[in-house]
């Protein structure tokens, strides 16, 4: 643009799955308004799971499926490998790190997250897994004779390491907890999962942070906080990440961990909304909440999409979360706990965990079943009397 200065209806801040969603939202309320999109990404929106996740494990599911056409299906003007530097609320105006000023009417800022990292020389084959050039790259680092390091027992790295392990990799998967996924699931279910790792080849090292890492010759050595080092061709990082929160706070926008908005999404300023991992948004059954996971971006980018375009309509859904490795498939709503109180309910080959404070649930985990997730919302919100009336309420639907 070179310092150009552009007149927009309704901008985007942030190029992920809220953004697509929310280009989509807007355009099924208002069919003529001008819509911008600034993003860091060298690629337009796309569908981050499936980096971690079809993309791997299912053939018939291809790169070109990953990507919203939001320029060609809404005609929104895609401003690409820019960053927004500034905010300017009275001026309705934000700027950019290539020196243009962009007017908007209404602002949308989903910035998502930033992958943590560790201490270590810069270099390609060492990165945080986060965006579809990482995913590119990750698949000419994997294969045959290829040893990788996956640090984090994160939805990412646990997907990661399972995924390169079914793609013939060798895998260290280095993570905190005693037994892989005991920080949300119950000891016996924990159990099952970091065994069905163990059964498919990868090298376990549990109770361990990776510090740092060096590089000697062609080969990374890992520094792990007992003072041993895991030696790798690659190391992937999948340690979570952390709310981008910077340009909001600099706006003087209202924020706790997340960028506080109304049930409309809307946050403190009336013309600025907030979606996606930012949003700390009032949850109607769970209470406020910050949700770093893909249901929830791809419904409050479409509900804040539609509410910047004139519908008066609330956001009251409530999302759910998942994962799929080897041949398990869990899904959840809610609170994962394991230091609560847990009814572990076997059924139709699977289990349905109850997470209970005060004897009702705050959280439900559903273990290789296929449940009816607008049934496990209703008993986090209408819980019966008795805790043990849960027992056999949740089933496999396709029973």
């Amino acid at each position: 643009m070179n310092n150009e200065q552009m007149y927009l209806d309704y901008l985007i801040i942030g190029g992920g799955i809220a953004a697509g969603n929310a280009v989509a939202g807007i355009r099924e309320e208002d069919k003529a308004g001008t819509i911008g999109i600034i993003s860091a990404d060298v690629d337009k929106p796309y569908e981050r799971p499936a980096l971690s996740k079809k993309l791997w494990t299912d053939d018939s599911f291809t790169e070109d499926q990953i990507f919203y056409d939001v320029s060609e299906d809404h005609q929104a003007a895609l401003m690409l490998e820019t960053e927004v530097v500034s905010i300017n609320r009275e001026a309705h105006t934000v700027t950019t790190n290539k020196g243009d000023t962009i007017n908007y009417k209404k602002l949308l800022i989903v910035t998502g997250g930033e992958p943590q990292t560790i201490e270590g020389p810069k270099d390609d084959k060492v990165y945080a897994f986060r965006s579809y050039q990482d995913y590119l790259k990750l698949r000419n680092l994997s294969g045959e004779n290829q040893q990788i390091a996956v640090v984090g027992g994160s939805y990412i790295g646990t997907e990661l390491a399972a995924n390169l392990a079914l793609n013939n990799t060798k895998v260290t998967l280095i993570y905190p907890q005693k037994i892989l996924g005991d920080n949300r699931f119950p000891e016996e279910i924990a159990k099952e999962y970091e065994q069905t790792y163990k059964n498919h080849g990868i090298e376990m090292i549990n109770e361990t942070r990776a510090e740092r890492y060096t590089k000697e010759a062609d080969k990374f050595l890992l520094h792990l906080n007992t003072g041993t080092t895991v030696e790798a061709d690659s190391i992937i990082l999948g340690l979570g990440v952390s709310p981008v929160l910077d340009l909001a706070k600099d706006a003087g926008l209202e924020v706790d961990d997340g960028v506080i908005v109304n049930e409309y999404l809307r946050t403190s300023d009336p013309d600025i909304y907030a979606a996606g991992d930012i949003a700390s948004y009032p949850d109607p059954i769970l209470g406020r909440q910050r949700i770093e996971h893909v249901d929830h971006a791809r419904n409050s980018g479409t509900a804040v999409g539609k509410v910047m375009a004139g519908l008066k309509e609330p956001y009251n859904y409530t999302p759910y979360f998942y994962s799929m490795v080897f041949d398990i498939s869990w899904k959840a709503i809610g609170t994962l706990d394991p230091s609560l109180d847990l009814l572990i309910d076997e059924v139709d080959g699977g289990k349905v965990v109850y997470y209970l404070k005060d004897d009702k649930p705050v959280g439900i985990l559903t273990w290789n079943i296929e449940p009816d997730l607008d049934q496990v919302r209703n008993l986090i919100d209408n819980p019966p009397v008795s805790s043990e009336e849960l027992k056999g309420a949740i089933r496999n639907k396709e029973n």
